[in-house]
């Protein structure tokens, strides 16, 4: 921290961060006056920008508030049941002071525990919230709920669900394949060619979960292009791969990657340049998989005709690539959207296959990787080691639902459901309690989300800022932003440990996640083993000496916390590192196994078999979904639906601040279009288009724009839900949520998975005046 005086106040200077990056916040008479990347990142992130014009505002929730429905059955006793409904979302708000929010909130948690047992409160939450080690809000709830008597949970990531149940079957579990995946370093001086999946979008790697202090990832691409390697980018949209890398674009229809490396993977074998050796010594279940590929198994080859038709891609284009791929040091990477789609469980088993038949796995700059550009830690060449994290203690409940099948859980309590080869039941949840997320954002289908969110008795939310979420609970409670605590950010897949320091006092009656549940507990009578004696500092210098423990046993020789705390970052040293996955398995299968059931790569799975599921066979295959170009519906809904991450922000954070604004047309989300579609339609860039389905409908702002495929609109997720009419069943959004369109739908039986990709729409000119955007507007009685 550095201060000097300035018209007779104080001024400091501190350090602090976020996923998207570390800053330097300056401060005088305890306001923030500028907020700067850290001086010693090159390439800083946008949402830098957004960071102080939205510490205080109309959007913050500045004390604990009621819904006024909720509150009024809560002290009227009446029947729990009437506490619930659609009224959430439209109803509004009564400020508490903070001892009968926490009062109101540990009696809902007696009275379900009590009634229905622990397993009606889902505490699963899911979000990325604060970057600290400490003040992270998932670990913050989850040990709360453990201790108050276990919690109905989720398993997976809306990122990447379908990979992390796929990949461990086939190949290793996502953690490995993403802390071990073969680095920036080893691609820039050994690979030729990366064959990106996807694309490799620069605006994802901007950002990484638990934070980072600086942003190579462009370095490293131009570090690749500079020693001549060469980028096909096969995806809908141009820009997915950034234009100095020079690729070559391979516009695809969505959802027919599959498709694609088959017929890619046919030409290998017709032509003999699959390595038999590799796949002999390394693989297990080729012999099963190759009839299904040549046509043997079904009468259809997976040729390059067959899958031209099918993607979009023209024959020789499939075959010369292949040739390419073969010919040269390759690397096969596919970008986590591939998997966010119906069958998304497809395209990563069969670019595992792809990649064994070229036989490059576990060589420098070559093999498979899986999410280079995705977050920025994944091919991060710098030193890794692992960083203290809050205690967690076990949960006593074994509840659980995949991530993305909250909305079935609440419309069908008592029910089964398949996952990764087991049957399980949906437990009946009358209690929500939700920190550092935003369903409203992440969710598909948001219409029948909120059906089902008005199931549930009680909802409680620790939220900064009234967006969506906040609006659909019955109790809010405000927690504070990163400029508001102390912390530490750190993460394995990131080489520096930045200090998080607390620049100003919390806005209004705020307070951190910490304090909220210590709040909570103590009415519950369990605080002393929530905090276990120690404030904020005292967990921080107990996790960084629990850091400095694992660092020791890793070769880091990491300073106390002192030290750490007065020059406020540390880098491990030792980058940058060539890592390679799979060296060792490449080099000695025996003697380094993989954790798969055969200890080989699995191109056919017995066990993935066994399960007898339809829609995930025992080998990589081409489903087609219900929703693609090639699917009955685009005669009505034409345009298949891209709803990646914006370029302003993260996923839905900080919407409301000046950069994600900036971005916005005619006042809402942009919606890229393809010139031809948009003629068709007579839009120009700047109309506002109207996007629409039989799930929903929203409002966005076009932008005709060539580099997005013929057939294809982006409409990026984020946007502040703002339904026109929140009492109605199937409003229209008036902000550009594109949520309200995609299908709330699993990958499949396997991995259940969320299939935002898997989506059809029509897009068409809005002449007529449109209801304004309210969604940064506090709810009644805020």
């Amino acid at each position: 921290m550095s201060e000097t005086m300035q018209d007779g106040a104080a001024r400091k200077t501190v350090m602090s961060g976020h996923h998207w990056g570390a800053v330097r916040v300056e401060t005088q008479a305890g306001r923030v006056t500028a907020i700067r990347p850290y001086e010693g990142d090159e390439d800083p992130a946008a949402m830098v920008a957004s960071m102080q014009d939205t510490l205080e505002g109309p959007a913050r929730i500045a004390q604990p508030f009621a819904r006024r429905g909720w509150l009024e059955a809560v002290r009227a006793g009446a029947d729990p049941a009437e506490r619930a409904g659609a009224a959430r979302g439209a109803d509004g708000f009564v400020p508490l002071d903070w001892d009968e929010a926490f009062t109101l909130a540990a009696a809902e948690i007696e009275r379900v525990r009590a009634a229905h047992g622990a397993e009606a409160i889902y505490a699963g939450s899911y979000g990325w919230a604060s970057a600290g080690r400490f003040h992270h809000a998932q670990s913050q709830i989850h040990r709360f709920y453990a201790m108050a008597g276990g919690y109905a949970r989720s398993v997976n990531a809306y990122s990447y669900a379908a990979a992390e149940v796929i990949l461990p079957h086939v190949i290793a579990s996502l953690r490995d394949l993403t802390a071990g995946s073969t680095s920036w370093a080893s691609i820039a001086e050994h690979a030729e060619l990366v064959v990106a999946f996807g694309g490799l979008p620069l605006k994802n790697a901007q950002n990484n979960s638990g934070g980072l202090a600086i942003h190579t990832t462009k370095h490293w691409l131009g570090r690749c292009a500079a020693n001549g390697v060469r980028f096909v980018s096969i995806a809908p949209l141009q820009d997915d791969t950034p234009d100095f890398v020079a690729p070559d674009w391979t516009p695809i229809r969505p959802n027919t990657d599959t498709a694609l490396m088959l017929g890619l993977a046919h030409t290998l074998e017709a032509e003999g340049l699959a390595d038999r050796a590799f796949l002999e010594r390394h693989c297990a279940g080729w012999e099963r998989f190759r009839p299904y590929l040549m046509g043997e198994s079904d009468g259809t080859p997976k040729s390059a005709d067959w899958a031209a038709a099918i993607c979009g891609i023209e024959t020789e284009t499939i075959r010369a690539l292949a040739r390419r791929m073969a010919a040269h040091r390759t690397v096969i990477n596919v970008s986590w959207s591939l998997q966010r789609a119906e069958h998304g469980e497809q395209p990563y088993w069969m670019a595992v296959t792809l990649a064994a038949m070229l036989g490059q796995i576990g060589l420098p700059g070559g093999g498979l990787t899986v999410g280079l550009s995705a977050l920025h830690g994944v091919g991060d060449p710098a030193p890794q080691s692992g960083w203290g994290a809050l205690p967690q203690p076990k949960n006593p409940v074994g509840a659980f639902i995949p991530v993305a099948r909250i909305a079935d859980m609440l419309l069908h309590p008592g029910e089964t459901f398949s996952y990764d080869g087991a049957d399980y039941r949906y437990p009946d949840i009358r209690l929500v309690h939700w920190a550092g997320g935003n369903p409203f954002h992440h969710h598909q289908d948001l219409n029948r989300l909120r059906r089902a969110w008005a199931r549930p008795e009680t909802i409680i939310v620790n939220e900064i800022f009234w967006n969506p979420l906040a609006r659909h609970a019955d109790l809010v409670l405000p927690a504070t932003t990163a400029l508001e605590r102390n912390d530490f950010m750190a993460t394995s897949l990131a080489g520096h440990a930045v200090a998080l320091k607390r620049a100003v006092d919390p806005v209004g009656e705020a307070r951190d996640d910490y304090a909220i549940f210590s709040g909570i507990a103590q009415k519950l009578g369990f605080a002393e083993a929530f905090t276990e004696g120690r404030d904020e500092m005292g967990w921080l210098r107990h996790l960084w000496d629990v850091s400095r423990q694992r660092g020791g046993k890793a070769g880091f020789e990491i300073p106390d916390f002192d030290s750490f705390w007065a020059q406020e970052i540390f880098e491990l040293p030792g980058g940058p590192v060539e890592r390679v996955f799979a060296a060792d398995f490449r080099a000695d299968p025996a003697a380094h196994p993989l954790k798969t059931p055969s200890g080989r790569i699995e191109i056919f799975s017995e066990r993935i078999e066994s399960f007898g599921y339809d829609d995930c066979p025992g080998h990589p295959a081409w489903i087609p979904p219900q929703e693609w170009l090639g699917a009955e519906a685009a005669a009505r809904f034409p345009l298949h639906l891209i709803s990646n991450q914006p370029r302003k922000r993260l996923h839905s954070q900080l919407d409301h601040g000046a950069a994600s604004r900036a971005a916005k047309v005619a006042g809402r989300e942009p919606c890229r279009i393809n010139p031809d579609d948009a003629a068709a339609r007579g839009i120009a860039s700047g109309a506002l288009v109207r996007l629409f389905n039989e799930r929903g409908a929203c409002l966005a702002g076009a932008v005709v724009d060539a580099a997005v495929a013929p057939g294809v609109v982006e409409l990026a997720t984020g946007a502040w839900y703002d339904p026109a009419d929140p009492t109605a069943p199937a409003s229209l959004d008036r902000h550009g949520n594109p949520n309200v369109l995609t299908a709330d739908r699993g990958t499949s039986r396997l991995a259940q998975g969320p299939s935002a990709h898997s989506a059809l729409v029509q897009l068409e000119r809005v002449a007529e005046d449109a209801p304004p955007v309210r969604a940064f507007e506090p709810p009644a009685g805020a």
